[in-house]
Parts: C-alpha cells; sequence; structure tokens
C-alpha cells in the first residue's frame, strides 16, 4: 500500500463509527451488544409484492434507483452495514414497522419484500432475512441490516462487513430478466425449509483470503496491460491468477488479499478514479 493509501486507512480508522452507519444510531440504549434472545432466520415463503417502495423507479439524494422485477438470479458481494435504534419503531418503505430485533434489512433495488441469504466474507456465518425497506443509499454499501441481524453475523462492533447477498426467490423466470450481479452469474437459491435457515454454528466457521478481481483476460497482453495500469497507479499489490480451469485458460487480474471494509472501500475508490468500475469480491 502507498503511503498515501496508508494515510486514508489511517483517517478511515479515525471517522468509522463503530456501531450503524447513521451518525447517532447504535445498539439498544443499554450498551449492551447483546439481546436476550436472538430470533431465528427469517422463514422464506410466497409474498405478494408490496404496494409501496416498490417504484418502478424512485430517486434519492439526486440519484435514480430502478427496482427490480424479480429478485429471481440476483447474488451480490460488497459491503453490509446496518442500522438500529435510531430507525427503531419507524416505518420500512414497504410501511412496516422497523423492529431491530427482527430478521430483516433494506436495499436499493430488490423487490419488496425478498428474501435474502447473507453471508459473512469474512467469518463464514450465514443468515437469512427479508428485504423490507430501501437503503444503504451509501456508496460502495450493498445491503443494510437490522441489528439483531447484524449481530448474528457478528459485524456489530466493526459497524460492517465484506458480505455475500443471495436472492432466495419464488420467482419463475419468464425469459431473459434483468438482474444486478457483480460475481459471476449462479442458479438462483431456492426455496429452503426452516430448518436450513439456521446460521452456520461458530464453531464451524471458515473462510479464505478475500481478493479483488478487476478483469478475466484471454490474453496474456492484455491481462499484462491491466497489470501494468494498477501497478503505476500506485496499486502495488496486484497480480495475475491463471486459472486453468476453462480452456482456453484465463488469466484474471487480481488485487490483494483484502484484510476487511477499510482497505476494500479505499481500494474502491481508487479503481474508480482510474476508471475501473464494479470490481468483485474472490474467496478463496
Amino acid at each position: 500500500m502507498t503511503a498515501r493509501l496508508l494515510l486514508m486507512a489511517i483517517a478511515a480508522l479515525l471517522v468509522t463509527a463503530c456501531t450503524g452507519g447513521v451518525r447517532g444510531d447504535g445498539p439498544p440504549s443499554s450498551g449492551s451488544a447483546r439481546v436476550p434472545d436472538l430470533p431465528d432466520d427469517a422463514i422464506p415463503r410466497p409474498e405478494a409484492r408490496s404496494k409501496y417502495g416498490n417504484g418502478p423507479v424512485y430517486e434519492v439524494f439526486g440519484k435514480r434507483y430502478t427496482v427490480m422485477p424479480s429478485s429471481n438470479g440476483y447474488r451480490e458481494r460488497g459491503v453490509a452495514s446496518w442500522y438500529g435504534k435510531k430507525f427503531h419503531g419507524n416505518l420500512t418503505s414497504n410501511r412496516e414497522t422497523y423492529d431491530m430485533y427482527q430478521m430483516t434489512a433494506a436495499h436499493k433495488t430488490l423487490p419488496l419484500p425478498s428474501y435474502v441469504r447473507v453471508r459473512n466474507l469474512q467469518n463464514g456465518r450465514s443468515i437469512v432475512v427479508r428485504v423490507n425497506d430501501r437503503g444503504p443509499f451509501v456508496h460502495n454499501r450493498i445491503i443494510d441490516l437490522s441489528y439483531s441481524a447484524a449481530l448474528k453475523l457478528d459485524m456489530v462492533r466493526n459497524g460492517t462487513s465484506l458480505v455475500e447477498v443471495t436472492a432466495i426467490s419464488f420467482d419463475t423466470p419468464t425469459g431473459d430478466r434483468p438482474t444486478r450481479e457483480t460475481t459471476p452469474p449462479a442458479p438462483a437459491a431456492e426455496a429452503v425449509p426452516a430448518s436450513a435457515t439456521k446460521p452456520v454454528p461458530a464453531a464451524a466457521d471458515k473462510t479464505g483470503q478475500i481478493f479483488v478481481q478487476v478483469g478475466a483476460f484471454g490474453e496474456r497482453a492484455n491481462a499484462e496491460r491491466r497489470l501494468g495500469t494498477l501497478t503505476s497507479s500506485g496499486i502495488d499489490n496486484a497480480f495475475i491468477h491463471e486459472d486453468r480451469s476453462s480452456s482456453p485458460a484465463l488469466l484474471r487480474v487480481r488485487i490483494g488479499p483484502v484484510a476487511g471494509v477499510i482497505q476494500y472501500d479505499i481500494l474502491v475508490e481508487e479503481l474508480e478514479n482510474i476508471g475501473i468500475m464494479n470490481p468483485y469480491l474472490i474467496v478463496e
């Protein structure tokens, strides 16, 4: 990491809250990091599309968002945050009452309601939540979890975590529906019975190293060119990974390993500054 990036990281550490991503938000007023009985995961079931919060287009802070016609096939990796007491008791986007002790979440474009599985890439824990709200309207954040959901993923103290979000869809695909993916395509997760929605026990938590991938090339010259762009921009932990699982082999340009959200946020900003958009996370 360059000296400039190191200074940025130190600054980020000084200003990053240890609780929810909104100033003044946080855990229950008691200050406790635990609740007496954590709720079970949300149990996916077919639900009618809400009359509220489903656009199809809406605008927040001058930015327009288009609600997905279906959650089918949605999978994305990125940064999760959480929200708590500041919003407890307020109405969600689909006019339900936000309860920080329930297994719910906010998402910018998934239909309301939707069900998703959220896996913490930093510790391997997994939960299922019901999406009934809009947000987070913060750059480089893909989902906002309730306090209890964040607690079960063990991300309350840090406030954010690198996660994978996968839709549990009841929709029947009709043709090619547009979905937003930042990881290689994968089949949509199927509806699961209640017994399968329990979080992964802490003793079974497993995870690998996390990398950011910024291109896959068939020609080495193209991969070397991308690597040179990164190196000349001060990103000194980039490399070329030769993937022989495909034929012909693909040359994947990666950066890392990435230690956590602060480093990832800084890296995303650096990539955007040199015109590289929508990098995605790889766990190995």
